[in-house]
């Protein structure tokens, strides 16, 4: 097959484009910033019609990663790239799309687990998940994140694209051994003894293992009979302090310093992040995906710490912070 992945030049388009090359399967990465990979790197701007949509012209699959990090404070200038890098980026692969005479057999469009609402009581599936945006007393940036995932999917349901099949990936947060990964970083706190609950550590943490990620993607592109939002979660979320505990347990280290909430605002304050990222409750679960048969290899923590920790150290254990 032929695979172009818009915007996947970082963490996540590296996850998934690095199996489909070995295996054997043509990559295009799209990037801002066209640089050294072992598949080609073609150069887009993200927002405008160029050389780069012939890239589309008879290949099998597009997976669109494109948006900027949200981690980072969400002032005025942040949050209006942050929501037109999404919009902008959708919009235009779907005119590529569109213009195309052999068009792509199937479009996965990334979003977020961050589009269901903050809660403890019950799971959020595709079917009875409840989207955000409406809980007492959310924090302002929280609503905007909501809004920001539910313009970014109407993107993709306005596209005109009759012949291409599209999927909504709302996904947790990929768990993998990377530097500057997700994992990276909570390992990180545990390391140096940091890694104890957040705030009240009630939140649910919803999450998915790398290796499930790219399967659960190749599983979805295979699949005819699949379209529309389809959670990228392991099915057994849990809460941040049973979550950092497992991690703790996985790395071998009992302790870690808990972090109050005052502590939290204080540092996402120095780091130039938000809260959202760690105190929102995420209880998202699949409902498609094993409804379909899809099956996961790491569906609980303990398991999927684990792995990544014994991969971590493979990679870093002998190099310095």
């Amino acid at each position: 097959m032929k695979i172009v992945i818009p915007g996947g030049s970082g963490q996540v388009g590296t996850i998934l484009a690095r199996p489909f090359h070995e295996d054997g399967h043509e990559v295009v990465v799209l990037s801002r910033r066209p640089g050294d990979a072992p598949w080609r790197v073609v150069g887009w701007d993200a927002q405008t019609l160029g050389n780069w949509a012939a890239e589309l012209e008879g290949t099998d699959v597009v997976i669109n990663l494109a948006g900027r990090s949200v981690n980072c404070r969400y002032t005025p200038a942040n949050r209006r790239e942050i929501l037109e890098s999404r919009v902008n980026s959708v919009r235009v692969v779907g005119e590529a799309i569109a213009r195309a005479a052999s068009p792509p057999r199937v479009w996965l469009q990334a979003s977020t687990a961050t589009i269901y609402a903050h809660r403890y009581d019950a799971p959020n599936d595709e079917a009875s998940g409840i989207l955000g945006g409406m809980e007492p007393g959310a924090p302002d940036t929280w609503r905007f994140s909501i809004d920001v995932a539910q313009a970014w999917e109407c993107a993709l349901d306005e596209a005109a694209t009759p012949q291409t099949r599209k999927v909504k990936l709302r996904s947790a947060i990929v768990m993998s051994p990377g530097r500057g990964s997700a994992f990276d970083t909570l390992l990180g706190l545990v390391r140096h003894g940091l890694g104890g609950r957040a705030g009240d550590g009630r939140q649910y943490v919803s999450w998915i293992h790398d290796r499930d990620f790219v399967r659960a993607a190749a599983w979805l592109i295979a699949r005819d009979d699949m379209a529309g939002a389809v959670n990228l979660a392991a099915p057994n979320p849990l809460p941040n302090a049973e979550f950092m505990r497992a991690l703790r347990n996985a790395w071998g280290i009992r302790f870690g310093l808990p972090a109050t909430h005052g502590m939290l605002e204080a540092g996402a304050l120095f780091l130039r992040t938000e809260t959202e990222l760690i105190l929102k409750s995420r209880r998202v679960v699949p409902g498609r995906l094993p409804q379909a048969g899809f099956t996961f290899q790491f569906p609980v923590w303990p398991e999927a710490a684990r792995d990544l920790c014994r991969r971590w150290r493979d990679v870093y254990a002998q190099k310095p912070d």
